[in-house]
């Protein structure tokens, strides 16, 4: 579940990581009042509007701004929300502006230059080790430095049995050339970001840019927050964080119905159930010489209404030109899940694609029977080839 960049700095300051304070609107006017709070609470004069939306290039898409007035505030907030967001990140449609972010203006003068680094928390599948990667090329796509200049590029593998040690923050801060104040500011900073990492059984922390401003204080001006998605059960109050206007349609509906849904740019729709399934089912597509439109893991109890459901979701995608049905039965029965097919396809009426449906398992025999004296427009097979070759031949 990914949080916004308001969201994420406060979950970050409840663990002591240093942000950049700003105070979240959702209109004009609401921002200008969040502009005044602001002065009175931080000094700042003035101020950046950031919209909120769950994509990177924000800046590059016109979404982040910097005003240096209340008028401006007032201008650029009203331009802001409302429009559709297009970054590198989104889709050609972009994303529509909910709301912004009015937050503080961090790169004030002082007696030394700010500087600007890159910092993420994530896992390394590899190694089964949680991972810091930072970077003295801060504000950057991390991508490009890597591509680059990989050589500025750091990691720091951390033993989850045994944590963050002293000596790794302060390895951080030295790999990124810090001394003096800015250095114990760093090593407190990579500490704090780590605990919140973990104790908020996130799956990404990036932070970029990580400021030292010009009086050496260390502070997330960014924050991109993904939350492991299996352990909200474990945080309630971070599970009502979610923004369903952020994520696809389809997928959130296909949750609220218990189906595992994915939304892809293929051609073929699939209805599985089993996720390892649905995989081979999307790879047998390909081979077949289409292109999976989704992944759909329709679970264990695929009856008729959640068939029914499931054919809905994946036609509303007007790419699809075929369906592929392949269902194992394991725990459920072959007949009943091709009794579910042809109840939805009678209740649903006229469904204007090729079905192929392939059930396999306890009684696979009675389900084919079904399928083939159904009267219906459904093709029926028993082995994956069989499967992929009348894929094959209703998109030729």
């Amino acid at each position: 579940m990914n949080l916004h960049e308001y969201q994420g700095k406060e979950l970050l300051s409840s663990f002591g990581v240093r942000i950049q304070r700003g105070i979240v609107a959702q209109t004009a006017s609401e921002a200008v009042d969040a502009a005044k709070k602001l002065t009175e609470e931080t000094g700042t004069g003035w101020h950046v509007i950031k919209a909120q939306v769950h994509a990177g290039g924000r800046g590059k898409g016109g979404g982040v701004k910097l005003a240096k007035n209340l008028q401006e505030v007032e201008e650029i907030a009203g331009q802001i929300i409302g429009m559709d967001l297009i970054t590198p990140q989104t889709s050609a449609e972009g994303k529509r502006v909910h709301q912004v972010l009015i937050a503080e203006d961090v790169y004030y003068p002082g007696d030394n230059e700010p500087e600007e680094y890159y910092m993420s928390v994530l896992l390394n599948r590899a190694t089964g080790k949680n991972m810091i990667m930072y970077s003295t090329e801060g504000g950057m796509d991390i991508e490009t430095v890597a591509e680059e200049t990989p050589h500025l590029i750091f990691t720091e593998e951390i033993d989850p049995a045994l944590g963050l040690l002293g000596f790794q923050a302060r390895r951080v801060a030295f790999n990124l050339g810090l001394s003096g104040t800015a250095f114990k500011e760093m090593t407190k900073f990579v500490s704090a970001l780590y605990t919140a990492y973990v104790k908020s059984d996130a799956s990404l922390f990036e932070i970029n840019p990580v400021l030292k401003t010009s009086d050496d204080k260390i502070m997330a001006v960014d924050s991109k927050v993904t939350l492991d998605g299996n352990a909200l059960f474990r945080h309630k109050d971070l599970a009502e964080l979610r923004d369903k206007r952020e994520e696809n349609p389809v997928e959130v509906e296909a949750g609220e119905h218990g189906l595992n849904y994915v939304d892809l740019d293929g051609n073929v729709g699939c209805m599985v159930n089993g996720a390892g399934l649905a995989m081979a089912t999307m790879d047998l597509i390909k081979q077949a010489g289409g292109e999976p439109a989704n992944f759909l893991d329709v679970g264990g109890t695929a009856d008729a209404a959640r068939v029914e459901i499931a054919f809905e979701l994946i036609l509303r995608d007007p790419a699809v030109k075929a369906i592929l049905i392949n269902i194992f039965g394991g725990i459920v029965r072959c007949d009943r899940v091709a009794q579910g097919v042809i109840d939805a396809y009678k209740n649903m009426g006229n469904i204007n694609v090729p079905i192929i449906v392939r059930l396999q398992g306890t009684n696979a025999d009675i389900a084919k029977e079904l399928i083939d004296n159904s009267g219906l427009d459904v093709l029926s097979a028993t082995e994956f080839q069989e499967a992929a070759d009348k894929v094959q031949a209703v998109l030729s």
